[in-house]
């Protein structure tokens, strides 16, 4: 049957509950990583497909990484294929499963893993982070198949696995293991960041290494430091240094992005000793650097090795560090087919002129793009992200199915 948008926005504007309903359902599995105390997502998969299954979302194929840690010893990439009125090629609309854990509960006005509507907005772990970008390409797929209606060209939804801590086992591992599934002629819509108006379009990340630094010195007595080597007092110097002399070093602006320049951050510090008389001998801390594409990783790099052994020179310790992720990232060109599709779609459906950004946030988009497919990051939301009482607005849930209807049917 031809597609008609206004019967596809009538019927994803009527159908408001099934939204609850299916964020209350993947809010209610708890889909955490290993790293992060959890058994993976294969309860809220299998939720997950049961309830596509139930509204005739019926072609479903299971993609499923090797992962020991995780229950039945899996992380599951689950596919629903949606055909349409051509097969040239394919809209992709991916999402994530997994989600970070809640933090301090004391922080949290309801219990993070059962969803409470309070004046249009969801609240609890993961309802927008990623599950608000789910639930509005499952209602614009819905439209179409309740209505008997063709998109243009097929639709492909991905709901990946552990996004929230590497991706080794979601979109990493499925561009090793099964590249035939992608085609570089594919439009590829990532709807996990955006702004309260939708209107930012990212194209482009920063590039991003995670340090965890190790400074071993020698323990002593609190009253004679000269006995010893503080390796508190180096670990801290180094990462003061970092974050200077980096700053200076990649100095440059550019204001694709927000904030426009390089940043170097000391983040989380692993406890040293039990006592406040005790001068440490050892000491771990952790740095997370969002770093412009015109700087590469190794230049960072190699800069980092010779703030390390100025440390080690001054304080008479040694410094290793470790890295935890290293993302570098191309940018979609913003004359893309898929950027131009997106920004057609938003201004159709809403009358909202899209601007073009990068971010310092990672997504899987940049693997993607490593991989020489052009693919944006989009969506309308308030980044509630990772927060306690995390929300999603409901409305935002129904535009962004509207907008993703639209170009579908372009």
């Amino acid at each position: 049957m031809t597609c008609n948008i206004e019967t596809l926005k009538k019927f994803i504007f009527e159908n408001r509950a099934e939204y609850i309903k299916l964020e209350t359902l993947l809010t209610s599995h708890k889909a955490l990583a290993p790293e992060n105390g959890g058994d993976g997502e294969l309860d809220k998969c299998e939720a997950l497909q049961s309830f596509l299954k139930e509204h005739g979302i019926t072609e479903l194929s299971r993609y499923d990484a090797p992962d020991s840690r995780a229950k039945n010893s899996i992380r599951p990439n689950l596919i629903a294929t949606i055909e349409g009125e051509s097969d040239d090629y394919s809209i992709w609309v991916m999402a994530h499963l997994d989600v970070v854990p809640t933090g301090d509960l004391s922080l949290w006005n309801t219990d993070p893993w059962k969803v409470v509507e309070k004046d249009g907005k969801l609240f609890g772990r993961g309802v927008e982070d990623n599950q608000q970008g789910l639930v509005s390409a499952f209602a614009a797929v819905w439209a179409y198949v309740k209505n008997g209606l063709k998109p243009k060209h097929t639709v492909k939804l991905l709901f990946e696995a552990d996004e929230e801590v590497g991706s080794k086992y979601g979109i990493i591992w499925l561009l090793e293991n099964h590249p035939e599934l992608f085609s570089k002629e594919d439009l590829i819509i990532i709807p996990d960041g955006g702004d309260p108006k939708g209107e930012t379009i990212e194209v482009a990340e920063k590039n991003i290494l995670w340090l965890e630094f190790t400074v071993n010195g020698k323990q002593c007595h609190g009253s004679r430091p000269d006995e010893g080597k503080n390796a508190c007092l180096a670990a801290s110097t180094l990462s003061v240094k970092l974050n200077s002399e980096l700053k200076k070093k990649f100095n440059k602006k550019d204001f694709l992005f927000t904030p426009c320049y390089s940043t170097f951050e000391p983040t989380m510090r692993k406890a040293n000793v039990e006592g406040v008389n005790i001068i440490p001998g050892r000491d771990v801390f952790y740095m997370d650097m969002r770093i412009l594409p015109c700087y590469s990783c190794e230049k960072v790099l190699s800069e980092v090795e010779k703030q390390c052994k100025k440390i080690e020179r001054k304080f008479g310790v040694t410094v290793s560090y470790k890295i935890l992720q290293k993302a570098q990232s191309r940018a979609t060109p913003k004359n893309s087919k898929v950027v131009s599709l997106l920004s057609d779609s938003i201004k159709e459906a809403h009358d909202i002129d899209s601007k073009i950004i990068g971010i310092g946030g990672g997504t899987v988009g940049a693997e993607l793009r490593n991989k020489g497919f052009d693919c944006v990051v989009w969506s309308t939301m308030d980044e509630t992200a990772h927060m306690p009482n995390e929300y999603c607005i409901i409305e935002n849930i129904i535009r962004d199915a509207v907008t993703i209807a639209v170009l579908m049917s372009k």
